[in-house]
């Protein structure tokens, strides 16, 4: 829940530094499977360590994705939007070191 409520508050974030430039956002959930990244876990049932392990893989993409970003607001000097994302670099890695630990827990108990 924590984790879903940080990314809800980054997409706000940046949505509002999108429209203070001028530029549009998200428009509909069309848009927003046309854009996506990260693909749909349409699973009906899956194993707590593959659910962990899926997510610790689509934060390392999205680290990726804000650094590319980062890069292009650099290079047009948009300090404001470096800045933004430079927090939720950190975040994202946090979240991603969170499920590795987790999963790393996981096995050592399981191996027990």
């Amino acid at each position: 829940d924590e984790q879903a409520d940080q990314l809800l508050g980054m997409t706000d974030v940046l949505a509002e530094r999108l429209r203070k430039l001028g530029e549009g956002s998200l428009r509909s959930i069309g848009h927003i499977s046309h854009l996506q990244n990260v693909t749909d876990d349409d699973d009906a049932i899956e194993e707590a360590d593959e659910m962990l392990r899926h997510l610790m893989n689509d934060n390392k993409g999205f680290t990726a994705r804000m650094r590319a970003a980062h890069e292009v607001c650099a290079h047009h000097n948009d300090v404001a939007t470096t800045s933004l994302l430079e927090v939720f670099i950190d975040e994202t890695e946090r979240r991603t070191w969170f499920l590795f630990e987790t999963l790393a827990s996981s096995r050592e108990e399981s191996n027990s």
